[in-house]
């Protein structure tokens, strides 16, 4: 019998100011448990010289991850990833999976949010993206307004053949209910980065515990 796959967490930058941020990144991917990271940071691109503030943010963020190994993308924006040498995360509205391709190198990860409809993850598929995200799973404070997807439409698609992630209200308590799910990234924003720095060591390794239980 072979073992089960044990979905890898994939974290998200928050919006707290970059210092802080950054102390928070040092300490949770130095733990060894984050598989992949998001810089995404849309108060900042929405600030006077956003852009410029974003590309110097990213490229430390970067360095950072390059340190322990850990792959990065970039929230919906194709050039900041290419020029960083990184993959990148599009929405329905944020560009499109075959400019990504050509932009990018094999190896930079190209994910696509799909919410809930399998006709988005066939497609996201077909295009060639790396994962289609799905959620929001349950309710999250970072996201209140976004609708929650029903477990069918989950189970629908991990069997569409694309790596499947998942966002929207996960914790290290309540993942238990998607257990026998095929997940390939769990992704987190507010369980592990709305912590005080020195609570975030500690959820890591109870996210660790909680994936491979």
């Amino acid at each position: 019998m072979t073992q089960p796959l044990i979905p890898q967490l994939y974290l998200l930058t928050n919006d707290d100011v970059f210092d802080l941020l950054y102390a928070k990144l040092e300490i949770a991917l130095a733990t060894g448990v984050i598989a992949l990271l998001q810089v995404r940071r849309k108060k900042v691109l929405a600030e006077q010289q956003g852009q410029a503030k974003l590309y110097h943010e990213a490229a430390q963020i970067v360095a950072l991850a390059k340190k322990y190994q850990i792959k990065v993308v970039i929230n919906d924006d194709i050039e900041l990833a290419a020029k960083l040498g990184v993959g990148v995360h599009l929405g329905q509205g944020d560009g499109d999976i075959s400019a990504a391709k050509q932009r990018l190198l094999p190896n930079q990860i190209i994910g696509r949010t799909c919410h809930g409809d399998i006709e988005l993850v066939k497609e996201a598929k077909d295009d060639g993206a790396d994962y289609a995200a799905m959620g929001a799973v349950f309710a999250s404070h970072t996201k209140p307004n976004a609708a929650t997807i029903t477990r069918q439409q989950l189970i629908d698609g991990c069997q569409q053949e694309i790596d499947i992630c998942i966002i929207g209200g996960l914790t290290a308590e309540n993942i238990a209910n998607l257990a026998e799910l095929p997940l390939t990234y769990i992704a987190i924003v507010g369980d592990i980065m709305d912590l005080p720095v020195d609570k975030i060591a500690e959820r890591c390794h109870q996210w660790q515990q909680a994936l491979h239980s």
